[in-house]
């Protein structure tokens, strides 16, 4: 049974309160709220009212668990003023967290693709990152300061029960099905592509990848999705994330970005014949596409380029989530 339907608005509602809380403050706050909840809640069956409708006007009247943990804290919300300041905060920490990410890149892809040299791509994608946080700080804050100032009435994410988050973050028999299932899929590509190929000549499979990596390097891949699927179930058992599962997370994400950055960049990664054979039969068109992309180095190395992007991109957000789930554990 998931947690969203064995976890009551309440025990949601406390969660939410107590996360932002030092940890020796959580235990007194989460007994003091479940107390009176329950007292306001009886209060209301007395009357008639169902217990559903009861713990939903209790909590509606409560307000946002956000403004009640600020005032559990003695945390002043007065940057912008209580009405906005819950609101600018949770936008600029979204903005934060995406868009920098996104400029540095971008612009390091863009870099990387003209040429540019090692100091010159981390130096430009760096002062352009730093560049997009100072913008989006002043410009997020200035247009609540504005919406504040001026006594606007626009409503902004306004608060209600439907948006309390579940309490904690756990790792359950779908998440466990999906990455076996997704491993065993990926296994099965590199044998289809070893032994059938995907591109069919004169009878003969091309496999795309080179075969010169079978059988050490597809050897150490496998151990590498071995692990991965010994790791899914590890944390299947221990039902939740933690520091040491993310820091686990970590180090397989990493080996297996080594394991497609280094032959990647040393071009064998890519079987030449299965290159030699998209050159035959890109014929003049490809010819012209290699004429045209010559300072970048042509076009398979802009393609590697993008590839190896790719793959980083997908690494890294892994491992973001990874960390993010584990501290979303420890604080419930």
């Amino acid at each position: 049974m998931t947690a969203t339907s064995t976890t009551t608005l309440t025990e949601r509602y406390i969660s939410a309160t107590i996360r932002s809380l030092s940890p020796d403050a959580q235990h007194d706050v989460r007994a003091e709220l479940e107390a009176s909840i329950a007292d306001a809640i009886e209060a209301r069956l007395e009357q008639g009212e169902t217990r559903s409708a009861a713990e939903r006007a209790v909590l509606t009247e409560l307000g946002d668990p956000g403004v009640l943990a600020a005032g559990y804290a003695d945390r002043p919300l007065y940057l912008l003023g209580p009405r906005f300041y819950l609101t600018w905060w949770r936008v600029l920490k979204v903005l934060l967290m995406t868009v920098p990410v996104c400029v540095l890149a971008v612009v390091a892809l863009g870099q990387t693709i003209s040429g540019a040299a090692v100091g010159g791509i981390i130096g430009t994608s760096i002062v352009a990152a730093g560049g997009a946080i100072l913008h989006i700080c002043f410009w997020t804050t200035l247009v609540f300061v504005i919406l504040e100032r001026s006594g606007s009435s626009t409503v902004i994410d306004e608060w209600d029960l439907d948006k309390l988050p579940e309490p904690s973050e756990t790792a359950g028999r779908t998440d466990l099905i999906a990455s076996l299932v997704f491993l065993g899929i990926a296994v099965g590509a590199l044998l289809w592509d070893r032994f059938r190929g995907y591109v069919v000549i004169d009878g003969e499979g091309l496999p795309i990848l080179n075969p010169g990596l079978w059988p050490w390097g597809i050897g150490i891949l496998l151990l590498i999705m071995v692990a991965e699927a010994l790791f899914a179930v590890a944390l299947y058992r221990r039902g939740r994330w933690n520091t040491g599962m993310a820091v686990i997370n970590t180090v397989l994400a990493l080996a297996f970005l080594a394991w497609v950055l280094v032959p990647l960049l040393t071009g064998d990664l890519v079987n030449p014949d299965f290159l030699a054979h998209i050159v035959a039969a890109g014929g003049e068109g490809f010819a012209e596409g290699q004429a045209e992309s010559a300072e970048q180095g042509g076009v398979f190395r802009i393609l590697a380029v993008l590839l190896g992007f790719g793959v980083a991109a997908g690494v890294g957000w892994d491992i973001a989530d990874g960390w993010i789930k584990a501290a979303r554990a420890r604080r419930a």
